[in-house]
């Protein structure tokens, strides 16, 4: 049967009798011609049939290929997963050592050991300590002592001792006071010196003054203790509580404990050295839970929130971890920021701190395109790829001519590519077997099924 062409192309039988024309004009170049005659008279497809007229050409029936196509519809974006790399670390890891210097008496761990939270870990020599302590409790019980006494105030037998020295006084004074009585009228008789007169006189004064004093004792010691005095022993007791006390708080510090349940990842001293305050002894990393440090773009960041669910991989396993923080610094030099995310406990007797690990993110891309099947392209000249159009002709209903339409690859999956050129929704394309074509070519149609494409990529039928 003979195939008919568009009216859009006029010169299409010129072209072929021309060439026809030149074959028998030159028999010599038969050879050269031969393999465009045996084209033209078997019909293979492969004759590109924009450049031969169906006047010139009869179209072998049995050459007619049937190929199965499919419906295009455009989309305004695409998902795809992108991959970012970080590290594990522990959600606490601390250098412990002593607040104090000291020499290391004992170390009680190993490396690699579980500890729970309060376990000793290593310990100072504290025998300077504990003999400053008994110094102080030395001093403190001396303090004691002075306290009480104050407290309890001045003896019985002290007061009746003072009341005696003040009785002796008076009547050392009251004899004093007759001498002098005697001496004076003696003196006023000529009997005795003024100076003899002086000497009793100043005598009754110093009785006088020592009389004053004891009366005051008296009175001191039947009032009792002044508070002043009380508060002021109190003070010193307390002074020397406190330092107990601190002496207390070092010899306890002597002892390092773990301040979380972990491992022990490094025992940094040993036995016999002094360390100073400070000084790392043991490493420590908890193992409670481990969190993975990922930096992100900050356009992929802005799209997530804390408690989002995201998958991670890590030794090429995949497990679920939870974002929990994103930190709002951007680093200067990768203009990323590091999102926080919680690993989940089946994945913690597995890894360690300081291991690589990958989270996956789904992004929604932007971009108008179409989808079509890998196995719909074929390549094209300039590094494009091309997409088989099905047109139907006029003169018969059962079959359509191939016409290429230039495409752009914007993405390609495992099965699947999205396109930009100028197919547009419900055109219809060759959906495989492109390699069979060529432009210009008539095909029919596969009146079993119809191809479209999946949400996954996939090459469905109909």
């Amino acid at each position: 049967m003979t195939s008919h062409s568009s009216p859009s192309r006029p010169t299409d039988s010129l072209r072929a009798k021309k060439v026809l024309a030149s074959i028998r004009q030159h028999p010599k170049k038969a050879m050269g011609a031969g393999a465009i005659a045996l084209l033209l008279l078997i019909g293979i497809p492969v004759v590109r049939m924009q450049f031969v007229s169906p006047e010139a050409i009869e179209v072998n029936e049995s050459t007619v290929l049937t190929v199965e196509t499919l419906t295009v519809e455009a989309v305004d974006g695409y998902e795809t997963t992108r991959t970012y790399t970080g590290e594990v670390a522990a959600l606490r890891a601390s250098d412990l050592g002593f607040e104090r210097s000291g020499e290391l008496e004992t170390v009680l761990v190993q490396e690699g050991d579980l500890v729970t939270a309060g376990t000793p870990l290593a310990q100072l020599d504290t025998r300077n300590l504990q003999t400053q302590r008994q110094q102080l409790e030395a001093d403190q019980a001396q303090a004691l002592a002075v306290l009480a006494e104050l407290e309890a105030g001045p003896r019985v037998e002290a007061i009746a001792a003072a009341e005696a020295s003040v009785r002796q006084l008076e009547q050392d004074l009251a004899l004093q006071r007759t001498q002098r009585e005697r001496r004076e009228f003696l003196y006023e008789q000529g009997a005795i010196s003024k100076e003899t007169l002086d000497e009793f006189t100043y005598g009754q004064g110093a009785l006088q003054a020592q009389l004053e004093e004891a009366r005051s004792r008296l009175e001191e010691l039947r009032n009792g203790t002044r508070p002043e005095q009380i508060r002021a022993q109190q003070a010193v007791v307390q002074q020397l509580d406190a330092a107990i006390a601190g002496v207390d708080v070092n010899i306890q510090k002597s002892t390092l404990r773990s301040p979380f349940a972990g491992i022990v990842s490094s025992r940094k001293v040993d036995e016999g050295t002094v360390v100073g305050a400070g000084q790392s002894v043991v490493r420590l990393v908890e193992d409670a839970a481990l969190e993975a440090r990922i930096g992100m773009p900050t356009t992929t960041v802005s799209r997530l929130q804390p408690g989002d669910t995201q998958t991670v991989t890590l030794n090429g396993d995949r497990y679920e971890a939870t974002v929990t923080a994103v930190l709002p610094e951007v680093d200067p030099e990768t203009r990323t920021q590091v999102v926080v995310l919680q690993l989940d406990r089946a994945a913690v007797p597995h890894i360690n701190p300081g291991q690589t690990v990958r989270a996956e993110i789904a992004e929604t891309v932007p971009t108008e395109g179409i989808w079509i099947p890998t196995s719909a392209l074929t390549q094209d000249i300039r590094g494009l790829w091309s997409a088989y159009l099905i047109v139907p002709t006029e003169d018969r209903e059962d079959r359509f001519e191939i016409q290429p339409q230039s495409v752009e690859i914007l993405h390609q999956e495992s099965n699947r590519a999205l396109v930009r050129g100028t197919l547009q929704t419900g055109d219809r394309v060759v959906a495989n077997g492109v390699h069979r074509l060529v432009p210009g070519q008539q095909v029919r149609l596969n009146q079993v099924s119809e191809f479209g494409m999946g949400s996954g990529g996939e090459v469905l039928s109909f």
